[in-house]
């Protein structure tokens, strides 16, 4: 039996180029957006594909690295 998890976190950044992007912690999972709206949008999204449906997280943190 495997444990899943009840939240995913995201370490943002601020892109060179403009935006921002995302990698999760402790999975493989990246985003990017041009604003932080879409940039939780694509990330949202992206857990979605990731996960099984009835294994997607109930929550999704997005943390802004300095």
């Amino acid at each position: 039996m495997s444990i899943l998890p009840e939240e995913v976190t995201f370490e943002v950044h601020e892109a060179e180029e403009g935006g921002y992007y995302a990698a999760a912690v402790g999975h493989d999972i990246i985003s990017q957006g041009d604003s932080c709206e879409e940039l939780k949008a694509m990330a949202q999204d992206a857990v979605l594909c990731h996960f099984d449906n009835d294994a997607v997280p109930s929550t999704l943190r997005l943390w802004l690295a300095n």
